[in-house]
């Protein structure tokens, strides 16, 4: 099975991890010797991924001058840039929309996640939806749920109202069709919560629980902790 493209948003601000980020993109940060987004291609490309494309925008020119082409990671890497104003992360994927034909997987630009992809693209061809989310039972301190989980089923997705019922987070991977993204307005700013609560109020959203845990650099104790994983096994989810 040939796997589809991953689209890796990484065109944050990353203002949780300032003064680190004041003059290098997320992507570029330090982990283990090495710049984030290397760790993000070297799993991928371990896990049977061929073509990845960058989604960029804050300082996203010094992500493509240190990638380039991605052969030196055994990917083919293409980039898309916002353009003069952020889009957020659903802006951004109707960006991408121009370059793929197929289903894609988006990937948070801060989440290292040692998953089974073929598994995950296998589990949604089964099921024949618009989406699909990968969800963990939360087991990070730092991190607050935001979905409840019924017999495999999202029944609600909030960022901003939690409560005992939500035992679960997003873990920072999708699947998509194009079709979840092309009623965006191209080129204008739409975030993916709003896309996500769209497909679920449709039916058309998938949970897929992974039970191995993602990893993320977007705060300070996740990077530490990160760090302190890749720095002692460099090659342990490889």
């Amino acid at each position: 099975m040939r796997l589809y493209p991953v689209v890796i948003l990484a065109g944050g601000l990353a203002v949780r991890l300032r003064p680190i980020t004041e003059e290098i993109p997320k992507a570029l940060v330090e982990v283990g010797g090495d710049p984030f987004i290397a760790h993000q291609l070297r799993l991928l490309r371990s896990r049977s991924i061929e073509r990845v494309i960058v989604s960029a925008w804050y300082l996203g020119e010094m992500i493509e001058e240190y990638i380039g082409d991605g052969s030196q990671f055994g990917v083919h890497v293409e980039y898309v840039f916002d353009g003069e104003k952020p889009l957020g992360t659903a802006g951004a994927v109707r960006k991408v929309l121009d370059l793929v034909d197929s289903p894609f997987f988006v990937l948070n630009g801060d989440t290292y996640f040692p998953c089974d992809i073929a598994d995950i693209q296998e589990y949604y061809q089964r099921h024949a939806r618009s989406g699909l989310m990968v969800v963990n039972r939360n087991q990070l301190e730092w991190h607050d749920c935001n979905l409840e989980l019924r017999n495999g089923k999202i029944i609600r997705y909030d960022k901003n109202n939690i409560d005992d019922r939500m035992e679960h987070v997003d873990a920072g991977l999708g699947l998509f069709a194009p079709q979840a993204f092309s009623h965006l307005a191209l080129g204008q700013p739409a975030d993916m919560v709003d896309v996500m609560q769209k497909l679920l109020a449709e039916g058309h959203l998938l949970a897929y629980e992974e039970q191995q845990r993602f990893y993320e650099i977007g705060s300070f104790s996740g990077l530490k902790e990160l760090d302190a994983l890749l720095s002692a096994e460099p090659d342990r989810f490889l």
